[in-house]
């Protein structure tokens, strides 16, 4: 049996997690949504996703802020980085398997990359 990839969005756009949610169930993935930053990091642990895809500006914080500890902990994840606007990445990032979004985000877009 295989075993479905495992999608993890940290975003408090209650709609766009909810688009994001029927895109990749009708894609056969396993979906969990959080919509602050310390659910998140919380699922993440107990739920590590391949992609989580995780929105710049939270309600509990910044969440690029935490990616370099989140790429330290789990160097496997393919990180998805959201934001209206396109912030400076930390550098301790460089080399990390990342790929950023700008809002709002199609779904075309996606199945170009999924």
């Amino acid at each position: 049996m295989t075993t479905r990839k495992k999608v993890l969005i940290i975003d408090d756009e209650v709609d766009l997690c909810l688009l994001m949610r029927k895109y990749f169930v009708n894609k056969n993935y396993e979906v969990y949504i959080s919509h602050t930053l310390a659910d998140g990091m919380s699922r993440l642990q107990s739920n590590t996703p391949d992609f989580l895809f995780i929105d710049y500006n939270l309600p509990d914080g910044l969440g690029w802020d935490k990616l370099p500890e989140m790429y330290q902990n789990y160097p496997e994840v393919h990180y998805h980085l959201i934001s209206a606007f396109r912030p400076t990445l930390p550098e301790e990032l460089d080399g990390a398997k990342l790929t950023i979004w700008e809002k709002p985000i199609s779904l075309k877009s996606l199945d170009n990359f999924f």
